[in-house]
């Protein structure tokens, strides 16, 4: 694409992905950067927040013709439903606001990102085929990224943009307030173990201990969508993950290790029972360190971690696509969950 000015429109621009894409961005030559988020960012940046309700399209319709044109929409914005209905028509909705806005924003409009994820392949059902291919067959639906994919394709048909998919899994970076992000999870249990001079468990199955996982660095997703916004193949899809595998097993005591802790041997707990009265112990935790003061719900999603450290089966994406196509990029997952920890604590967020 040219080398002109660019423009990102970053949707969902304080969640793990967008606010580590949105960092990215302003560290590259030629791009501007508005994101949209309920919240205020938390941080220093040259970016410029709107704060969009993308359910509203008037308002959306609004707020996006002061701010564009825009060369390029990253849409990582999502609403989280109890019922799978309601997340269909909720996410749907969102997309569809935020796309016919920059539209009628921005007629030099080029590419659409948008970010699924491994449910794309029944990763939340179960057992699923590993390695996951971008042209695996779908599950049984409701499955809100196939309503997101399907309207995003059908759009870009008559439209002057182009769309590229990328399927990232678990996505782990630093993010204040921001609940679903596995590493915090990890880190904010181990800093209440600690507390209360528990070894570090693995809280999950036996099953899952043993078998294969993935993620995706936030910082790896950042460059992947640049190259993706740039140099991908127009309609395509793209698994990107770290491009390694891990076993739990190995991965545990390395943890506690660098936190001086006992791993001992597993023992499955819920971790949303067992955390729903520790919200005072972590308030404690947080005026004794002198803590970045985020409410207890806020700093991590239990049910979430409950979740992944549940999968009694592998979750493997192939990433020979990707790579093929140019994107080559590897992270060493255990380094990568060992820095964030550390961040963490640089950053006042965990002991």
């Amino acid at each position: 694409m040219s080398e002109r000015q660019k423009h990102a429109l970053v949707a969902g621009g304080l969640g793990v992905i967008g606010r580590n894409l949105v960092r990215h961005l302003e560290q590259q030559p030629g791009w501007q950067v508005t994101a949209l988020s309920r919240r205020r960012p938390d941080f220093d940046t040259r970016a410029k927040y709107l704060s969009v309700d993308l359910l509203d399209a008037a308002a959306t319709e609004q707020a996006l013709s002061e701010a564009g044109p825009f060369t390029h929409v990253f849409y990582a914005a999502y609403q989280e439903h109890e019922d799978p209905a309601a997340q269909v028509d909720t996410n749907l909705a969102m997309l569809r606001n935020c796309v016919t806005g920059a539209e009628q924003a921005s007629p030099d409009l080029g590419r659409i990102i948008l970010y699924e994820g491994a449910k794309y392949y029944g990763a939340h059902l179960g057992a699923f085929p590993t390695p996951a291919r971008e042209d695996d067959p779908r599950v049984l639906p409701p499955m809100f990224y196939y309503d997101q994919e399907d309207w995003l394709m059908a759009r870009s048909e008559a439209a002057s943009w182009s769309p590229v998919i990328l399927r990232p899994d678990v996505v782990c970076g630093f993010a204040i307030g921001n609940p679903m992000n596995l590493a915090m999870v990890i880190a904010v249990y181990a800093a209440i173990c600690k507390e209360l001079g528990l070894p570090l468990r693995f809280p999950g199955s036996v099953g899952c201990y043993g078998r294969l996982a993935q993620v995706t660095d936030a910082g790896q997703l950042a460059r992947g969508s640049v190259w993706a916004a740039t140099d991908a193949q127009a309609g395509s899809a793209y698994n990107l993950t770290n491009g390694d595998v891990f076993r739990w097993s190995h991965l545990w005591k390395r943890i506690a290790r660098h936190l001086d802790m006992d791993p001992a041997e597993p023992m499955t707990i819920s971790l949303q029972q067992m955390m729903a009265d520790k919200a005072p112990l972590w308030d404690a935790i947080k005026a004794r360190h002198g803590l970045v003061d985020v409410p207890f719900d806020k700093i991590a999603s239990w049910g979430f971690g409950d979740f992944i450290f549940n999968c009694d089966w592998d979750v493997i994406s192939a990433t020979t696509r990707i790579r093929q196509a140019g994107f080559g990029d590897v992270v060493d997952s255990e380094e990568m969950f060992i820095n964030l920890i550390d961040e963490f604590r640089e950053r006042k967020v965990i002991p």
